[in-house]
């Protein structure tokens, strides 16, 4: 592998990327444990301090990438895939145990899909795919609540699972929404070009 692409794949904020990445499988078993554990047992306490960490590396991956010029188009890319593989597995584990919450996972997977195949249609086309807008950050941060007291209440009355979770997609829809024009825009310049 030569240097410059050590340089691409190998920096600070990417580990801390593929960091996240790793943590998925930790929190799955975790999940599944303390779902077969009465009360707030040490596996619901190391689950939430799995995604606890999760969160603290995807809050400072970007900011270290920016301070250390760290920042790299693998890195661009990454953040977000390590952003869907993590809330995906995460909401995909709490559909099986509030089923309201599939709504959201099927919200979820048209949302992202979407997102995923035009942005590489975009980049094949030449285009800069930017960070995410201020909406995608908006969705990322309400899906992190929403998702934190769904984990946090073990035992949530199922109205304000319901409404956590129409709120949540709301907010996802909304940001849906909103990129359209954006993507369009996007298009619009790589035929001009």
């Amino acid at each position: 592998m030569t240097q410059s692409k050590v340089k691409e794949y190998f920096t600070i904020p990417n580990l801390m990327g593929y960091f996240r990445i790793l943590l998925v499988p930790i929190f799955l078993r975790l999940f599944v444990k303390s779902e077969h554990t009465a009360g707030y047992n040490v596996y619901y306490w190391l689950m939430l301090v799995t995604i606890g960490v999760s969160g603290l590396t995807d809050f400072f991956d970007g900011r270290v990438a920016r301070k250390f010029n760290q920042v790299t188009d693998w890195g661009k890319m990454l953040d977000p895939i390590a952003d869907k593989i993590t809330i995906g597995a995460i909401i995909v584990a709490l559909a099986i145990k509030y089923p309201i919450v599939l709504a959201m996972v099927a919200l979820y997977i048209v949302k992202e899909g979407y997102m995923s195949i035009v942005g590489m249609i975009l980049l094949k086309k030449g285009q800069k795919i930017e960070g995410a807008m201020w909406y995608g950050k908006v969705c990322t941060f309400a899906t992190y609540v929403i998702i934190i007291a769904l984990l946090v209440f073990k035992e949530i009355p199922q109205m304000w699972v319901d409404i956590l979770v129409f709120v949540n997609m709301a907010v996802m829809l909304f940001t849906f929404i909103m990129y359209i024009p954006y993507h369009v825009k996007k298009f619009k310049e790589a035929k001009s070009e």
